[in-house]
């Protein structure tokens, strides 16, 4: 089971909430002109360089949107002109990691703001099992080697983004007594992880939910 910045800022970063950190904006910045679908799709030319690469092809080789995902993105960004599919993947990568983070220390509250009801009962229970086995989790995140947004759709209002994280995770069981009981720190185990986020393109609230999470074939 289970949104590049200056490095003094990334405690900050963190701190946000899921919304903050999956594209939402404040309200007090000067909104840009909505660029086209295709274009927010391809990935930026280099600062300096000049390219003569269609949208279309830039789409096509952008290797961090999967051929699945390119035509429910389109409709997304349509229908919502401030939604970027490029913004929201670093934040989905944040995001990864705080949920990950809080459903290891048992932070339910922290949960309940980033997961959707069926996400976050399951997280609930298996953190209610672990108290009752009196087990600790000491897991840390090493790296997210590849984030990958590999489906999307939107269904009337509602937007669903699959995005699927190759990652590094060092994993340590402890008993109540500090001992270990399973897995190691010193050895990162590759997990691949696929999880959907969700929102509804009309609502005032500007939170991406958790709604499923599942582990990549």
């Amino acid at each position: 089971m289970v949104t590049v910045v200056i490095l003094a800022l990334v405690s900050v970063f963190l701190a946000l909430r899921l919304y903050a950190v999956l594209g939402k904006r404040t309200g007090h910045e000067q909104q840009p002109l909505p660029r086209p679908a295709e274009e927010r799709l391809g990935p930026p030319p280099a600062a300096g360089t000049v390219t003569d690469i269609s949208p279309e092809a830039r789409v096509l080789g952008d290797p961090s949107i999967g051929p699945a995902a390119q035509r429910g993105l389109k409709a997304i960004m349509a229908a919502d002109s401030a939604f970027d599919p490029a913004r929201f993947l670093e934040g989905a990568k944040y995001a990864y990691r705080m949920v990950l983070e809080a459903y290891w220390s048992g932070d339910e509250a922290q949960l309940a703001e980033l997961a959707g009801d069926d996400v976050r009962a399951a997280f609930f229970q298996a953190i209610a099992d672990r108290k009752a086995a009196g087990h600790v989790l000491d897991n840390r995140l090493v790296a997210v080697e590849r984030a990958m947004i590999s489906d999307a759709e939107l269904d009337g209002q509602m937007a669903r983004i699959t995005v699927r994280f190759d990652a590094d995770i060092a994993a340590v069981t402890r008993d109540g007594d500090g001992n270990v009981i399973a897995g190691s720190l010193s050895d990162a185990v590759p997990t691949h992880d696929v999880w959907t986020f969700s929102r509804h393109i009309r609502s005032d609230d500007p939170n991406w939910l958790l709604v499923e999470t599942d582990e990549a074939a």
